[in-house]
């Protein structure tokens, strides 16, 4: 099988009639031919399921495209699935935030009901979720990590956001001023989301791959580097290797400047393909300037040390 950030970041998918070039831009929206194959794929003991429809016949690992608008790498034990338009603003009643439909959290309901006792949702768009979070707010059997620009678009996300009644403490907001780096991201995530995840003991991971908290994105201030994205999902992977049998299933976000987004799914498909290993990832320099990542670290442990041991 040929590497997935292969098939996905160095060549144009053509299938079903639809040209994706993720260097350049979506170009023509074609039709499925005549005779498709529609492909049922369970993630294994996930109760997670993926339909794709394709124009062959495909196995266990291939990249499946289409039923528009989603582009996905199934790999042994996890996905990667491009989705458009992006979910995690949409709530149950409303759309908003370019998002109609909050994929993550349908997926992670479709996993509850069909028996995963405990899914953990990662969500790194430099937007909070706010749809995410308030569809779990209650719930302590989905744990919501979700790091983003704050204050900013859509105005949630605070610290003292940490879920209610029962949820209590499982609803994390990780909000760190504009201008955050790498060394930034990583302080916030060493110190909080990753302790918590390893306490959590999920048996899936998913995974809202946003990426416009880049350097180059217009829509944000943030100054992230691909291979920070890549740094994340790493280490996400690992906790997934140790608690779910590497079950990971990350799907696409936000993410606006087209050559940066090409750069961070190449980045992050490998990680998930297995090209990047943990091996590569590196910490945060100890004597780099992260005053917003500590900034947010202060603000977060008093609300959630009554629940987690950080």
């Amino acid at each position: 099988m040929r590497p997935i950030a292969t098939l996905l970041a160095d060549e144009a998918l053509r299938l079903s009639g639809l040209l994706f070039d993720l260097d350049d831009t979506l170009l023509d929206h074609g039709r499925l031919p005549e005779t498709a194959y529609a492909s049922l794929f369970r993630l294994r003991e996930t109760g997670l399921e993926l339909m794709c429809v394709t124009d062959r016949p495909a196995g266990w690992g291939e990249v499946l495209v289409r039923q528009w608008p989603i582009a996905a790498a199934v790999t042994e034990n996890g996905a990667f699935a491009m989705v458009r338009p992006p979910g995690h603003h949409a709530e149950r009643n409303r759309a908003m935030g370019f998002c109609l439909f909050n994929n993550i959290a349908i997926a992670a309901a479709h996993a509850r009901a069909r028996g995963v006792e405990r899914v953990a949702i990662v969500d790194y768009d430099v937007h909070h979720g706010n749809g995410t979070q308030w569809s779990f707010y209650e719930d302590p059997s989905v744990l919501f990590i979700s790091s983003h620009q704050y204050p900013y678009y859509p105005g949630t996300g605070a610290a003292t956001d940490i879920g209610r009644g029962r949820g209590l403490g499982f609803n994390v907001n990780l909000p760190i001023a504009a201008g955050g780096t790498d060394e930034d991201f990583e302080l916030a995530y060493n110190t909080v989301a990753f302790p918590i995840l390893r306490q959590f003991r999920p048996q899936l991971m998913l995974v809202s791959a946003g990426f416009d908290a880049l350097d180059d994105d217009p829509l944000a201030g943030m100054r992230l580097s691909a291979n920070e994205f890549a740094r994340l999902t790493a280490a996400i992977v690992g906790i997934a290797d140790e608690y779910s049998s590497g079950r990971v299933v990350a799907v696409t976000e936000g993410g606006y400047d087209l050559g940066g987004l090409a750069s961070c799914l190449r980045a992050v498909s490998k990680v998930l393909s297995g090209e990047t290993s943990m091996s590569d990832r590196r910490e945060a320099a100890p004597n780099a300037d992260s005053r917003r990542g500590r900034a947010t670290v202060d603000a977060v442990l008093p609300e959630l040390r009554r629940y987690w041991q950080l």
